[in-house]
């Protein structure tokens, strides 16, 4: 995939004016002055001796400056781009003064981004380590590059704290625009791309045995990054699903020494985990230098598949599974510390031959090793924003919980790390779904609703309003009537 580059014209009246004054003095550093060198090297090849040797290196130099001059104006009154890409920003020669004379900036050096009220209108202002301020007018930046360029500071600049205005001020400007441009959502894909990164990670093959014989791979259900999951059977009797983490040889020795002590807390604090709809971790153990997560067999099929054999849901049963999976992650952020899934989509949600839905795959134990070796835990279209920024909070989970919300519904993955508009889709959508769904993929998680909590009475208010049964009842008996059986040989992977 080839590096997006973002390339932003500047225009301030500053170089307004320097290219009128380039333009006004163009005959003279163009024209005249050429003319004139050329005219007097003639003359000093033919009268050599008529004139001192300092006058005509003198004149010869005054000319030959001037068109220095001409050409380095001209050249600067028409760099006025700033260059943006994953890697920092390059500014246009005319702000290296107020830069330290400093032209091109890494992320890691952008401190603050803010926007205020200056003479000649709003400004947005870059602040670098250690005490440089930016200040460039609002209004000389393209309206569609100024939008992505802000993207561009919250995806990028992961040490920059963005003022509240300035998240006010994008927030306005994106509400605005009904399309992403193609660039904008480049910059997403590129980023995307990035972060899923190929490993030489290699899984076990079917028939391999673990702990001394007792566990049998019977087959690969996924795998991808650093991990995969397995079908396994213990003692030749019961099924059960192997979730494996691997640390990759390469790491450097502290970092691997970390991300291990973080699989351990990780699989002790996901023992704890009782819940009814929460696939339960039985085992941990350590073989080969890969970390090994034995987990409960669901019989069922995942939200995907369901999809893909029945079609789009109707709301009916989209809202009676959203009550369901709120109240699992109430559960799971109510812990001490909050449980954050991180890997919350149709695939890893599994509905069971009885109706109910069970929360499967916790993506928990792989965020370290991701961070540290260059993957992403989650998939692309259910990423919130903060999340791929690695500020992963409770929010992400409700993130991601609309964008699961909008593939049942629609059949379709949402666009990643965009509000799509649900009804354009399926034009009989009602507005209270839709307005649902945008609530829980809203750009910054101050829009989002706060809370599971939350989220639970907005549904039981949309129960209200709507007269539907009480979306506490079982799941059964509305959506098992149109879910065909799946066998106990079709389990699902966790």
């Amino acid at each position: 995939m080839a590096e997006f580059q973002l390339v932003v014209p500047y225009k301030p009246l500053q170089t307004k004016l320097q290219l009128v004054g380039v333009c006004a003095i163009l005959p003279v550093w163009s024209l005249f002055a050429p003319m004139a060198l050329t005219a007097f090297i003639v003359i000093l090849v033919k009268f050599p001796n008529d004139s001192s040797l300092f006058s005509n290196i003198l004149i010869l130099l005054t000319l030959a400056s001037v068109m220095i001059f001409g050409l380095l104006a001209s050249a600067l009154s028409e760099d006025n781009k700033i260059h943006i890409n994953k890697n920092g920003l390059s500014f246009p020669p005319f702000l290296l003064p107020q830069l330290g004379l400093k032209r091109n900036w890494q992320w890691s050096e952008l401190r603050t981004a803010s926007i205020i009220d200056g003479a000649n209108g709003q400004q947005l202002v870059l602040g670098f380590q250690p005490n440089i301020l930016l200040p460039l007018n609002i209004a000389d930046l393209p309206k569609g590059q100024l939008e992505e360029f802000l993207l561009a500071v919250e995806l990028w600049g992961t040490n920059c704290q963005r003022s509240d205005e300035l998240i006010e001020y994008q927030r306005t400007i994106q509400g605005g625009n009904d399309q992403l441009s193609l660039g904008h959502t480049k910059m997403w894909q590129d980023e995307l791309g990035r972060r899923f990164t190929v490993t030489t990670f290699v899984p076990l093959e079917p028939g391999k045995t673990l702990q001394n014989g007792k566990l049998k791979v019977v087959r690969q259900l996924a795998f991808g990054g650093l991990s995969a999951i397995y079908l396994v059977q213990k003692n030749e009797t019961e099924m059960f699903v192997l979730k494996e983490a691997v640390v990759p040889p390469s790491a450097e020795p502290e970092v691997r020494k970390m991300a291990e002590q973080h699989l351990v807390r990780e699989a002790k604090m996901l023992f704890g985990l009782r819940h009814p709809n929460i696939a339960r971790v039985l085992d941990h153990f350590v073989e080969d230098d890969r970390h090994y997560l034995l987990m409960e067999y669901i019989h069922g099929q995942d939200l995907r598949q369901f999809v893909k054999q029945n079609g789009a849901c109707s709301e009916k049963p989209v809202l009676n599974w959203a009550m369901r999976i709120a109240e699992i992650l109430q559960f799971l952020h109510s812990q001490n510390p909050p449980v954050v899934h991180r890997d919350l989509t149709p695939d890893n949600l599994v509905l069971k031959n009885d109706g109910t839905v069970v929360l499967i795959d916790f993506g928990a134990s792989n965020e370290f090793v991701g961070t540290a070796t260059g993957t992403l835990v989650g998939k692309q279209a259910y990423i919130a924003p903060e999340q791929l920024r690695g500020k992963t909070v409770p929010q992400s989970d409700l993130y991601a919980l609309g964008g699961t919300l909008h593939y049942l519904l629609t059949g379709r993955d949402p666009v990643p790390l965009c509000q799509a508009d649900i009804r354009a889709i399926l034009p009989d959508i009602s507005e209270d779904m839709e307005n649902l769904v945008m609530l829980l993929m809203a750009f910054e998680k101050q829009d989002r609703l706060a809370s599971a909590e939350h989220l639970i009475e907005h549904l039981r208010a949309l129960e209200a309003k709507d007269n539907i049964p009480a979306l506490a009842a079982a799941v059964s008996g509305e959506s098992s009537k149109s879910a065909p059986a799946a066998s106990d040989e079709a389990g699902h992977e966790h």
